[in-house]
């Protein structure tokens, strides 16, 4: 347990910081199922305007360094080409 006030402080604001990250990577990976979730049901169309949403998502947290830039573009990389495989 912290003894000083501001290691008191300093805990609270950890905690804090824990659960908006963790919301935030939550978040992240909620719109990467969607578009999984469109480029199964087939409909390429609905998986591209996904996908547009979900690359915001995925660099607003890389912005943030909840993950590294690297995570952030392979998830977009991997995505895209999933969408483009489709069309063939």
């Amino acid at each position: 347990m912290a003894n000083s006030a501001q290691a008191r402080k300093r805990a609270r604001q950890a905690d804090a910081r824990n659960k908006h990250n963790a919301s935030m990577r939550s978040m992240m990976r909620t719109s990467i199922k969607r578009v999984r979730q469109a480029i199964e049901a087939g409909d390429q169309a609905a998986a591209n305007e996904v996908f547009k949403k979900a690359s915001s998502v995925i660099d607003r947290v890389a912005d943030k360094n909840i993950i590294h830039k690297n995570k952030a573009a392979r998830h977009k990389s991997r995505l895209a080409s999933a969408i483009k495989a489709m069309a063939s």
